[in-house]
This record gives C-alpha cells, structure tokens and sequence, in this order.
C-alpha cells in the first residue's frame, strides 16, 4: 500500500473531521472508504479536493475513526456498542474491530470471551458454529441463530421437521436440512437475520423420496448433501446455491449416510465421511481417489476396534484427515494416501476418558475444527487445542470454566 499525506475532509451528520488517505486506506478495500483509492492505492482526485457528506452518526463514527489511526478500540460510555459494531459493518471495518476487542487469535491462550444463557440451552441437542458469522443452537425441530455478538436472532422453524445439518452460505444466508424429504422441502435456504425462508432447494427427478443430511460447498458456487431414501440407499445431490436448482446425483457407496461433507479448495474434491468409512471423490475424473474403512484396516491391523467415527475432518494445509471415534482417539490420515491409507491413532490423555457419551446428563456429541494453523477437538466437557507438524496439545478449556456452555 502505498503511503499517503493528502489530507481528506469529512462531514459526518454535520460535524467535520479530517484525516489523512494513509488512515482511511487502512480500512481496506472492500471497505466504504475503498472507493476513494486507485488500484495503485492513490487518493482520487475529486475525492482529495471534495468535503465529503456521510449520512451517519457522528459520535459513532469519531470512535471508528480513531480504530483506524491507533489500532486501539476505546468505547467510551456513552457509546452503545451492539450500534457501534452496526456502524463498523455499515462502513466495511468489522474485522477491524473484532481484531480491536478480541486481539489476535491464540489457540495457546484459550479463555472465555463470552457464552449463550437462557433457561432452555441445556436442552440442546446440538451446536453448529461458524469462525466468521455466528453460531447456530439446535432444538430438535427448531434453530436459534446468534451473530458474532452472540445476540439471538429471530428463531428459524423448520416446518415440524428435526433438523440434520446447518451451513452458512455467507453472514447473511444459512442452508438447512432436515428430516423431510427434499420434494417435501427438506433442504432450504434462510435469512440469518430475520429467520426467513428464502427458498427450497429443487429436485427433479425419481430421487424426491430420498431425506438430506450433512451439507458442503464448493467454492464455485455448488452444494453438497448427503441423502437417505427409504431403501437405505445412499447418494451424494449437487444443487446450485445461488438458484436452488439440482444439478446431480453422485453415487456413493456405503452402508450408512454421510456424517462429514467437506469440500477440498486445492484438489477440488469432496470428502465423503460416514461412521465407518472415508472417500475422497475428484470431480475433474469423476472417480474416487482415496478410500478407507474400519473394515479394511483391522485385516491389516487386528487390534483396532470397529467402533464407529464421531466426526471427520481434512486439514489441506498439512495434507492429512483428522478422525475422533466413541473412545476419544484422535487418528490421522495422509490425505495424498490411496491404496495404503490407513490411520494413526492416539489415545486420549490419561484420566480424561468417559465411559460413555453422557456428560453432566446430556448426551455430548464429539466435534472437530481447523482454524488458522490450530485443530480444535471438542469431547464432552473439554475444548482441546492441537497444534504442529506432530499435532501436540497445547491448550484446554474445561466446562467448569465455561459453565454456560
């Protein structure tokens, strides 16, 4: 970015400011004050001699302002911040501001930042949550939706129907699916924001009594979903997000239905995990290019127990696929593996082992995540922080001190 000294004036509600294109182009270029710059990062002209006239509270926007020249988010009392982070999103700088509050991201410093409260969170089944938008808390037939401020959003209701899976398209847009079958409107696409169906995904063909599961995206705009027919047949559907159209119907073969889909950015392929057994399909040769299987692997490891995978997932940044099954063994896989895929597995740390899925009288289901260099094991009461070429534990945070939870 190139550095600038032209001085840009600013009328905000009324009141005048003045600053410099160097701090306004901090923001960004995706922000509101982007589209005062070149792509060579130079200040335009008009916008270097010309008072410019933003319709906007000018108190809210003097806090803003100084994010932008120190680094340093100071809300001073008589600023409401749920509107202030209103007003960051409105100018482009809510990423700004997040960095501002919570500090840059440290998996070896886990603490807790805030929770959801509320008489009925204990009596959730389950919990779908999103680094960048939000969280979503599932009550059998309906979803709770909360921002990244952790305010509840209108509740989304899904017809009577129990809910399989929750993704995000973007901050403004979830996918659900649901028990119903997809001709009966078991898979659409709602407002994060205001709970509205926008639409039902279409299906087109003699596959309308199959019922959808896990859900995926690709980054050309596709959507993935497992489904179930009656028959216990089992297929992978292919829509477009944006039209809500069905595209295909991919094979796949197993014996149950998908508990992880997961698309791979740098090989264009998607990852197809049931309870039992991993695929990797490539899409460019329509054929599936790494298999593996509990089955499979005690032939060549009789040890290993055949008890089932609580949840998958693939880290492309260290090519490998991650599992945790009903014991609370972490396994992992070479993702560039293909007739000799097998699994290393680890054995949960000493004392932390429960003998079954119930924690505090709730059942507790396994969970994984990737972000940002760290993989995040959730077991029952305990968030674990791995990290490394080795995949070393480096952090814990345990339900005693997040309670809420």
């Amino acid at each position: 970015m190139k550095s600038q000294k032209d001085r840009v004036k600013l009328n905000v509600g009324g009141t005048f400011f003045e600053t410099t294109a160097t701090t306004l182009a901090g923001a960004g270029r995706n922000s509101f004050f982007g589209a005062m710059f070149d792509e060579n990062w130079n200040l335009h002209s008009n916008a270097a001699n010309t008072e410019h006239f933003i319709d906007r509270d000018p108190d809210y926007f003097a806090v803003l302002l100084n994010l932008l020249r120190t680094g340093e988010l100071y809300i001073p009392p008589n600023i409401d911040k749920k509107h202030l982070y209103r007003e960051a999103e409105y100018y482009g700088i809510l990423d700004h501001v997040r960095s501002a509050k919570w500090g840059p991201f440290d998996g070896n410093r886990l603490r807790l930042a805030g929770s959801i409260t509320g008489p009925t969170i204990r009596g959730a089944l389950r919990y779908f949550a999103n680094f960048e938008y939000c969280c979503c808390v599932v009550y059998g037939r309906i979803v709770k939706v909360y921002n990244w401020m952790l305010e509840e959003q209108p509740t989304i209701t899904c017809d009577y129907c129990w809910v399989n899976d929750v993704s995000w398209v973007d901050s403004e847009n979830i996918v659900i699916s649901s028990n119903a079958k997809l001709d009966s409107g078991g898979m659409g696409l709602f407002s994060a924001s205001t709970g509205e169906l926008r639409y039902k995904f279409q299906v087109t063909d003699e596959r309308k009594g199959y019922t959808p599961g896990a859900l995926s995206f690709s980054s050309d705009y596709k959507l993935f979903s497992s489904c179930k027919s009656t028959s216990n047949k089992h297929v992978i559907g292919v829509w477009d997000q944006v039209t809500g159209k069905q595209m295909d119907f991919l094979p796949h073969s197993s014996n149950s239905n998908a508990i992880r889909l997961q698309w791979l950015h740098g090989t264009n392929c998607l990852m197809v995990a049931s309870c039992c057994c991993i695929n990797l399909f490539d899409f460019r040769k329509n054929t599936v290019v790494l298999s593996w299987s509990y089955d499979r692997d005690r032939v060549n490891k009789p040890y290993v127990d055949p008890t089932n995978f609580r949840d998958v997932i693939a880290i492309e940044e260290s090519n490998s696929i991650c599992v945790v099954d009903l014991d609370e063994r972490l396994g992992f896989m070479d993702l560039r593996s293909t007739t000799d895929a097998s699994v290393e597995w680890r054995e949960p740390p000493r004392g932390k082992k429960h003998s079954s899925l119930w924690a505090g009288n709730k059942l507790c289901s396994p969970k994984l995540a990737f972000h940002e260099g760290q993989l995040f094991s959730s077991i029952y009461d305990t968030i674990s922080v791995y990290c490394g070429s080795n995949w070393l534990p480096i952090s814990e945070l345990q339900q005693s001190r997040v309670s809420n939870l």
